[in-house]
């Protein structure tokens, strides 16, 4: 199993297996109907306390992660809804972050590596 990621307000990337939509929020100025996805996990994104400290800054990069899987840890069952829907194809995690190196979806799809 690969999980892809792709920037929702990016060009529309060859299809890898299910399209996932990793936020909490749904992307801004994009319609529902013109964003190709399958579900929307937005019980798996990152609380909003959590979000808000983090605001994309990279210095916070760690402590994120580390409070992110904590997150990740106390929801062992959406996660593993999660694992069931990907099973064993590839997966495209979609997030409408800027930063492509520092995001829920980089975490997410993180997590799941490390924890497989």
């Amino acid at each position: 199993m690969t999980i892809y990621l792709a920037r929702v307000y990016g060009p529309q990337q060859p299809t890898r297996g299910p399209r996932i939509l990793v936020d909490r929020l749904w992307p801004r100025g994009v319609s529902k109907e013109k964003l190709h996805y399958d579900e929307w996990v937005k019980d798996l994104a990152p609380s909003t306390g959590l979000r808000k400290w983090f605001d994309h800054d990279p210095a916070k990069w760690p402590e994120f992660r580390r409070r992110y899987f904590a997150e990740l840890d106390a929801n062992a069952a959406a996660v593993d809804r999660l694992r069931t829907m990907i099973g064993s194809r590839d997966a495209t995690f979609l997030y409408g972050a800027r930063d492509e190196q520092h995001n829920d979806a980089v975490a997410l799809r993180d997590y799941l590596t490390q924890k497989a």
